[in-house]
Protein backbone atom coordinates (compact mmCIF):
# COMPACT_ATOMS: atom_id res chain seq x y z
CA UNK A 1 0.00 0.00 0.00
CA UNK A 2 1.11 3.37 -0.92
CA UNK A 3 2.16 6.22 1.71
CA UNK A 4 -0.37 8.15 -0.05
CA UNK A 5 -3.14 5.67 -0.07
CA UNK A 6 -2.56 4.69 3.71
CA UNK A 7 -2.74 8.54 4.72
CA UNK A 8 -6.35 9.10 2.61
CA UNK A 9 -7.22 5.37 4.70
CA UNK A 10 -6.66 7.05 7.72
CA UNK A 11 -7.85 10.28 7.15
CA UNK A 12 -10.95 9.12 6.57
CA UNK A 13 -11.04 6.44 9.13
CA UNK A 14 -10.46 9.67 11.95
CA UNK A 15 -12.62 12.25 10.25
CA UNK A 16 -10.92 15.37 11.13
CA UNK A 17 -10.65 13.78 15.14
CA UNK A 18 -7.72 12.57 16.86
CA UNK A 19 -7.98 9.35 17.73
CA UNK A 20 -5.76 9.36 21.23
CA UNK A 21 -7.40 5.49 20.87
CA UNK A 22 -10.56 6.34 20.99
CA UNK A 23 -13.72 3.71 19.59
CA UNK A 24 -16.09 3.81 17.63
CA UNK A 25 -15.02 7.11 15.46
CA UNK A 26 -17.56 9.58 14.37
CA UNK A 27 -17.58 9.78 11.01
CA UNK A 28 -19.56 11.91 8.31
CA UNK A 29 -21.05 8.60 7.57
CA UNK A 30 -22.25 7.72 11.13
CA UNK A 31 -23.14 11.15 11.38
CA UNK A 32 -25.84 11.20 8.45
CA UNK A 33 -27.06 7.76 10.07
CA UNK A 34 -28.14 9.48 13.03
CA UNK A 35 -28.99 12.55 11.65
CA UNK A 36 -31.52 10.51 8.95
CA UNK A 37 -32.76 7.89 12.52
CA UNK A 38 -33.70 11.67 14.04
CA UNK A 39 -35.51 12.50 11.07
CA UNK A 40 -37.61 9.32 10.41
CA UNK A 41 -37.80 7.78 13.43
CA UNK A 42 -36.42 4.26 12.66
CA UNK A 43 -34.27 4.30 15.76
CA UNK A 44 -37.32 3.59 17.96
CA UNK A 45 -39.13 0.67 15.94
CA UNK A 46 -39.44 -3.00 15.93
CA UNK A 47 -39.17 -3.14 12.72
CA UNK A 48 -37.85 -1.24 9.85
CA UNK A 49 -35.52 -1.19 7.48
CA UNK A 50 -32.18 -0.97 8.89
CA UNK A 51 -31.86 -4.46 9.88
CA UNK A 52 -33.27 -6.13 6.63
CA UNK A 53 -30.54 -3.85 4.59
CA UNK A 54 -27.78 -5.23 7.00
CA UNK A 55 -28.65 -8.77 6.87
CA UNK A 56 -28.64 -8.35 3.14
CA UNK A 57 -25.39 -6.81 3.13
CA UNK A 58 -24.19 -9.65 5.50
CA UNK A 59 -24.94 -12.57 3.20
CA UNK A 60 -23.65 -10.44 0.49
CA UNK A 61 -20.35 -9.19 1.62
CA UNK A 62 -19.58 -13.02 3.30
CA UNK A 63 -21.36 -14.79 0.10
CA UNK A 64 -23.61 -17.28 2.25
CA UNK A 65 -27.77 -17.66 2.26
CA UNK A 66 -28.31 -16.78 5.45
CA UNK A 67 -27.21 -13.85 8.29
CA UNK A 68 -29.42 -13.93 11.79
CA UNK A 69 -28.93 -11.06 13.51
CA UNK A 70 -28.35 -11.04 17.19
CA UNK A 71 -27.95 -9.45 20.51
CA UNK A 72 -24.55 -9.80 20.99
CA UNK A 73 -21.24 -12.02 19.84
CA UNK A 74 -21.31 -14.51 22.66
CA UNK A 75 -25.28 -14.89 22.05
CA UNK A 76 -24.04 -16.01 18.64
CA UNK A 77 -22.01 -18.37 19.60
CA UNK A 78 -24.49 -19.94 21.41
CA UNK A 79 -26.94 -20.07 18.64
CA UNK A 80 -24.46 -21.79 16.66
CA UNK A 81 -24.21 -24.68 18.62
CA UNK A 82 -27.59 -24.96 19.31
CA UNK A 83 -28.14 -24.71 15.85
CA UNK A 84 -25.76 -28.37 15.44
CA UNK A 85 -27.51 -29.16 17.50
CA UNK A 86 -25.11 -29.40 20.28
CA UNK A 87 -27.07 -30.65 23.90
CA UNK A 88 -26.69 -32.80 27.05
CA UNK A 89 -23.82 -35.59 26.84
CA UNK A 90 -21.90 -33.80 23.93
CA UNK A 91 -18.18 -33.08 23.59
CA UNK A 92 -17.43 -29.52 21.72
CA UNK A 93 -13.47 -29.54 20.64
CA UNK A 94 -11.80 -26.06 21.30
CA UNK A 95 -8.22 -24.64 21.96
CA UNK A 96 -7.25 -24.08 25.59
CA UNK A 97 -6.39 -20.24 25.03
CA UNK A 98 -9.48 -18.88 23.61
CA UNK A 99 -12.22 -16.58 24.83
CA UNK A 100 -13.94 -17.16 28.27
CA UNK A 101 -17.69 -17.01 26.79
CA UNK A 102 -17.22 -19.96 24.23
CA UNK A 103 -16.20 -22.08 26.77
CA UNK A 104 -19.27 -21.25 28.86
CA UNK A 105 -21.87 -21.08 26.06
CA UNK A 106 -20.45 -25.31 25.58
CA UNK A 107 -21.43 -25.70 29.57
CA UNK A 108 -24.68 -23.41 28.95
CA UNK A 109 -25.76 -26.27 26.76
CA UNK A 110 -24.79 -29.28 29.40
CA UNK A 111 -22.02 -30.48 26.86
CA UNK A 112 -18.61 -31.08 27.56
CA UNK A 113 -15.65 -28.51 26.39
CA UNK A 114 -12.70 -30.68 25.22
CA UNK A 115 -9.53 -28.39 25.31
CA UNK A 116 -6.51 -28.69 22.38
CA UNK A 117 -3.42 -27.06 22.84
CA UNK A 118 -2.16 -24.19 20.51
CA UNK A 119 0.75 -23.82 17.92
CA UNK A 120 4.12 -22.64 19.88
CA UNK A 121 3.59 -18.88 20.72
CA UNK A 122 0.55 -18.95 18.16
CA UNK A 123 -3.55 -18.53 19.74
CA UNK A 124 -3.89 -20.80 16.97
CA UNK A 125 -5.46 -24.13 17.11
CA UNK A 126 -3.18 -27.05 16.62
CA UNK A 127 -4.62 -29.55 13.78
CA UNK A 128 -2.51 -32.62 14.86
CA UNK A 129 -4.46 -32.91 18.14
CA UNK A 130 -7.87 -33.48 16.82
CA UNK A 131 -7.53 -36.73 16.38
CA UNK A 132 -6.91 -37.58 19.94
CA UNK A 133 -9.35 -35.09 21.07
CA UNK A 134 -12.52 -36.85 19.18
CA UNK A 135 -14.94 -39.15 20.02
CA UNK A 136 -18.42 -40.68 19.27
CA UNK A 137 -19.83 -37.85 21.48
CA UNK A 138 -17.89 -34.85 19.35
CA UNK A 139 -20.97 -32.64 17.65
CA UNK A 140 -18.90 -29.52 16.43
CA UNK A 141 -15.41 -28.06 16.62
CA UNK A 142 -14.86 -24.13 17.39
CA UNK A 143 -12.22 -22.68 15.60
CA UNK A 144 -11.08 -18.63 16.64
CA UNK A 145 -9.30 -16.30 14.67
CA UNK A 146 -7.74 -14.19 17.29
CA UNK A 147 -5.18 -10.99 17.65
CA UNK A 148 -4.53 -11.08 13.76
CA UNK A 149 -3.69 -15.00 13.43
CA UNK A 150 -5.37 -17.04 10.71
CA UNK A 151 -6.44 -20.69 11.67
CA UNK A 152 -6.09 -23.58 8.92
CA UNK A 153 -10.21 -23.98 7.82
CA UNK A 154 -8.78 -26.17 5.32
CA UNK A 155 -7.48 -28.49 7.32
CA UNK A 156 -9.50 -28.46 10.43
CA UNK A 157 -12.99 -28.41 7.78
CA UNK A 158 -11.60 -31.48 5.58
CA UNK A 159 -10.92 -33.58 9.17
CA UNK A 160 -14.48 -32.66 10.18
CA UNK A 161 -16.68 -33.40 7.64
CA UNK A 162 -14.91 -36.62 6.80
CA UNK A 163 -16.13 -37.52 10.61
CA UNK A 164 -19.63 -35.50 10.14
CA UNK A 165 -18.43 -33.00 12.99
CA UNK A 166 -19.86 -29.00 12.47
CA UNK A 167 -17.15 -26.35 12.53
CA UNK A 168 -18.28 -23.32 14.22
CA UNK A 169 -16.17 -20.51 12.98
CA UNK A 170 -15.30 -17.94 15.55
CA UNK A 171 -14.77 -14.72 13.77
CA UNK A 172 -15.82 -12.10 16.61
CA UNK A 173 -12.38 -10.43 16.12
CA UNK A 174 -11.67 -11.03 12.39
CA UNK A 175 -14.91 -9.88 10.55
CA UNK A 176 -13.70 -9.38 6.86
CA UNK A 177 -10.61 -11.63 6.96
CA UNK A 178 -10.00 -13.44 3.87
CA UNK A 179 -8.98 -17.27 4.31
CA UNK A 180 -8.42 -18.68 1.04
CA UNK A 181 -10.32 -15.85 -0.78
CA UNK A 182 -13.41 -16.74 1.77
CA UNK A 183 -14.68 -14.50 4.04
CA UNK A 184 -13.96 -15.45 7.71
CA UNK A 185 -16.97 -16.88 9.11
CA UNK A 186 -17.95 -18.17 5.77
CA UNK A 187 -15.74 -21.01 5.51
CA UNK A 188 -16.88 -23.21 8.27
CA UNK A 189 -20.29 -24.80 8.44
CA UNK A 190 -21.60 -21.71 10.70
CA UNK A 191 -19.89 -18.16 11.72
CA UNK A 192 -20.31 -16.01 13.98
CA UNK A 193 -19.40 -12.14 14.34
CA UNK A 194 -19.48 -9.76 16.99
CA UNK A 195 -20.53 -6.34 17.03
CA UNK A 196 -19.58 -5.40 20.49
CA UNK A 197 -18.26 -1.81 21.57
CA UNK A 198 -14.88 -2.43 21.27
CA UNK A 199 -15.08 -4.33 17.86
CA UNK A 200 -13.80 -3.33 14.25
CA UNK A 201 -17.98 -3.75 13.29
CA UNK A 202 -19.50 -1.98 16.56
CA UNK A 203 -23.45 -1.08 17.76
CA UNK A 204 -22.51 -0.75 21.00
CA UNK A 205 -23.81 -4.44 21.36
CA UNK A 206 -24.90 -6.78 19.07
CA UNK A 207 -23.62 -9.79 16.96
CA UNK A 208 -25.09 -12.17 13.82
CA UNK A 209 -24.30 -15.58 12.96
CA UNK A 210 -23.73 -16.57 9.15
CA UNK A 211 -24.38 -20.15 7.40
CA UNK A 212 -25.17 -21.21 4.14
CA UNK A 213 -26.70 -24.42 5.97
CA UNK A 214 -31.00 -23.47 5.58
CA UNK A 215 -31.01 -26.47 8.24
CA UNK A 216 -29.09 -24.67 10.63
CA UNK A 217 -31.02 -20.93 10.12
CA UNK A 218 -34.52 -22.39 10.59
CA UNK A 219 -33.21 -24.26 13.96
CA UNK A 220 -31.75 -20.50 15.37
CA UNK A 221 -35.01 -19.27 13.86
CA UNK A 222 -37.30 -21.46 15.82
CA UNK A 223 -35.15 -21.26 18.71
CA UNK A 224 -35.07 -17.18 18.83
CA UNK A 225 -39.12 -16.52 17.36
CA UNK A 226 -41.02 -16.84 20.28
CA UNK A 227 -44.04 -14.25 19.50
CA UNK A 228 -40.97 -11.84 19.26
CA UNK A 229 -37.33 -12.26 18.73
CA UNK A 230 -35.68 -13.17 21.84
CA UNK A 231 -32.62 -12.06 20.94
CA UNK A 232 -32.89 -9.01 19.08
CA UNK A 233 -30.26 -6.23 17.33
CA UNK A 234 -32.20 -3.04 17.16
CA UNK A 235 -32.89 -1.08 14.17
CA UNK A 236 -30.93 1.55 15.38
CA UNK A 237 -27.66 -1.04 15.90
CA UNK A 238 -28.42 -2.07 12.85
CA UNK A 239 -28.02 1.29 10.81
CA UNK A 240 -25.17 2.27 12.70
CA UNK A 241 -23.43 -1.20 11.23
CA UNK A 242 -24.42 -0.70 7.73
CA UNK A 243 -21.96 2.17 6.93
CA UNK A 244 -19.39 0.30 8.93
CA UNK A 245 -19.04 -2.51 6.73
CA UNK A 246 -18.99 -0.77 3.41
CA UNK A 247 -15.50 0.97 5.13
CA UNK A 248 -14.49 -2.24 6.69
CA UNK A 249 -12.07 -3.81 3.30
CA UNK A 250 -10.11 -0.03 3.96
CA UNK A 251 -9.89 0.01 7.51
CA UNK A 252 -8.40 -3.48 7.17
CA UNK A 253 -6.07 -3.01 4.55
CA UNK A 254 -5.07 0.37 6.68
CA UNK A 255 -4.54 -1.67 9.77
CA UNK A 256 -2.59 -4.70 7.78
CA UNK A 257 -0.23 -2.27 6.47
CA UNK A 258 0.15 -0.35 9.48
CA UNK A 259 0.52 -3.52 11.74
CA UNK A 260 3.80 -4.67 9.48
CA UNK A 261 5.24 -0.50 9.84
CA UNK A 262 4.73 -1.44 13.52
CA UNK A 263 6.30 -4.37 13.68
CA UNK A 264 9.71 -2.36 11.54
CA UNK A 265 9.66 0.43 14.42
CA UNK A 266 10.46 -2.02 17.08
CA UNK A 267 13.90 -3.14 16.21
CA UNK A 268 12.41 -7.24 17.19
CA UNK A 269 14.29 -8.95 19.88
CA UNK A 270 14.15 -12.27 21.33
CA UNK A 271 12.61 -10.68 24.33
CA UNK A 272 9.52 -8.57 22.32
CA UNK A 273 8.32 -9.77 19.33
CA UNK A 274 4.73 -10.03 16.82
CA UNK A 275 2.94 -12.96 16.90
CA UNK A 276 1.59 -13.19 13.57
CA UNK A 277 0.23 -16.27 11.64
CA UNK A 278 -2.19 -16.57 8.52
CA UNK A 279 -2.58 -20.26 6.99
CA UNK A 280 -1.94 -20.87 3.21
CA UNK A 281 -4.86 -22.15 1.17
CA UNK A 282 -3.36 -22.56 -1.99
CA UNK A 283 -2.93 -19.78 -4.21
CA UNK A 284 -5.92 -18.31 -2.94
CA UNK A 285 -5.78 -14.56 -0.94
CA UNK A 286 -5.45 -14.53 2.77
CA UNK A 287 -5.72 -11.54 4.61
CA UNK A 288 -6.17 -10.64 8.90
CA UNK A 289 -7.56 -7.94 9.97
CA UNK A 290 -6.28 -7.16 13.58
CA UNK A 291 -8.67 -6.62 16.13
CA UNK A 292 -5.84 -7.05 18.68
CA UNK A 293 -2.13 -7.37 17.46
CA UNK A 294 -0.35 -10.15 19.47
CA UNK A 295 3.18 -9.84 21.19
CA UNK A 296 5.22 -12.59 22.90
CA UNK A 297 7.10 -11.39 25.81
CA UNK A 298 10.29 -12.93 27.23
CA UNK A 299 9.46 -15.12 30.18
CA UNK A 300 12.46 -13.18 31.26
CA UNK A 301 10.74 -10.60 32.28
CA UNK A 302 8.63 -12.39 34.40
CA UNK A 303 5.03 -11.55 35.77
CA UNK A 304 5.99 -8.31 37.45
CA UNK A 305 7.88 -7.25 34.08
CA UNK A 306 4.80 -8.11 32.11
CA UNK A 307 2.43 -6.13 34.58
CA UNK A 308 5.20 -3.02 34.31
CA UNK A 309 5.29 -2.94 30.81
CA UNK A 310 1.54 -2.76 30.57
CA UNK A 311 1.10 -0.08 32.71
CA UNK A 312 3.96 1.79 31.19
CA UNK A 313 2.89 0.94 28.03
CA UNK A 314 -1.19 2.75 28.69
CA UNK A 315 0.31 5.65 30.23
CA UNK A 316 2.50 6.62 26.96
CA UNK A 317 -0.68 6.00 25.41
CA UNK A 318 -0.42 2.47 23.84
CA UNK A 319 -3.01 0.33 25.00
CA UNK A 320 -1.39 -2.90 25.79
CA UNK A 321 -2.88 -5.73 27.46
CA UNK A 322 -2.45 -9.25 28.69
CA UNK A 323 -4.27 -11.57 26.47
CA UNK A 324 -6.80 -14.15 27.53
CA UNK A 325 -6.26 -16.51 30.39
CA UNK A 326 -6.16 -20.12 29.06
CA UNK A 327 -9.21 -22.04 29.98
CA UNK A 328 -7.76 -25.03 31.53
CA UNK A 329 -6.18 -22.42 34.55
CA UNK A 330 -8.96 -20.87 35.10
CA UNK A 331 -11.84 -23.61 35.47
CA UNK A 332 -12.23 -26.79 37.42
CA UNK A 333 -10.91 -29.78 35.85
CA UNK A 334 -14.60 -31.83 36.36
CA UNK A 335 -15.96 -29.27 33.59
CA UNK A 336 -13.54 -29.91 30.74
CA UNK A 337 -11.67 -32.46 29.37
CA UNK A 338 -7.83 -31.81 27.96
CA UNK A 339 -6.03 -33.56 25.16
CA UNK A 340 -2.76 -33.74 26.65
CA UNK A 341 -0.81 -31.20 29.04
CA UNK A 342 -1.58 -27.94 27.23
CA UNK A 343 2.05 -26.69 27.43
CA UNK A 344 1.83 -23.83 25.08
CA UNK A 345 -2.05 -22.80 25.63
CA UNK A 346 -0.16 -22.33 29.21
CA UNK A 347 2.93 -20.37 27.63
CA UNK A 348 0.29 -17.73 25.78
CA UNK A 349 -1.61 -17.13 29.52
CA UNK A 350 2.02 -16.14 30.72
CA UNK A 351 3.20 -14.72 27.88
CA UNK A 352 1.18 -13.18 25.32
CA UNK A 353 0.25 -9.34 25.05
CA UNK A 354 -2.47 -8.00 23.08
CA UNK A 355 -2.25 -4.19 21.92
CA UNK A 356 -6.11 -3.12 20.48
CA UNK A 357 -6.83 -2.50 17.23
CA UNK A 358 -7.02 1.66 17.43
CA UNK A 359 -3.36 2.37 17.07
CA UNK A 360 -3.23 0.82 14.09
CA UNK A 361 -5.38 3.69 12.56
CA UNK A 362 -3.14 6.48 13.24
CA UNK A 363 -0.52 8.18 10.48
CA UNK A 364 2.78 6.91 9.41
CA UNK A 365 3.87 9.35 11.58
CA UNK A 366 2.31 8.61 14.49
CA UNK A 367 2.99 4.82 13.61
CA UNK A 368 6.45 5.46 14.13
CA UNK A 369 6.48 7.33 17.08
CA UNK A 370 4.10 5.01 19.04
CA UNK A 371 6.70 1.86 17.49
CA UNK A 372 9.91 3.38 18.91
CA UNK A 373 8.18 4.46 22.15
CA UNK A 374 7.36 1.05 23.22
CA UNK A 375 10.73 -0.85 21.59
CA UNK A 376 12.07 1.92 24.10
CA UNK A 377 9.70 0.62 27.26
CA UNK A 378 10.46 -2.92 26.63
CA UNK A 379 14.33 -2.35 26.39
CA UNK A 380 14.03 -0.79 30.15
CA UNK A 381 11.97 -3.72 31.18
CA UNK A 382 14.46 -6.15 29.84
CA UNK A 383 17.66 -4.22 31.58
CA UNK A 384 15.24 -4.44 34.65
CA UNK A 385 15.28 -8.40 34.74
CA UNK A 386 18.67 -8.72 33.21
CA UNK A 387 20.21 -7.06 36.49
Amino acid sequence: MSDNLSQSISNRAMSNHAMSNLWPVMDDAIRAVFESMLADGSWGRYHGPHCDQLRASLMDYHQTEHAILCSSGTSAVELALRSVPVGQGDEVVMAAYDFKANFINVLTLRATPVLVDVQPRLPVMDVSQLERACSARTKAIIVSHLHGCLAPMDQICDFARARGISVIEDACQSPGALIGGRRAAAVGDVGVLSFGGSKLLTAGRGGAVITSSMTMAQRIKLYTQRGNEAYPLSEMQAAVLLPQLRQLDDRNRLRCHQATQFCRELNSSTEFEPTMSVATQGDRPSLPCFYKMAFWLSPNAGTTGREQLCRNACMAGIPLDPGFQALHLIHGRQRFRAVGDLTHATDLHHQLLTMHHTVLLQSDAEIVAMGLKLAKLVQEISHRSST
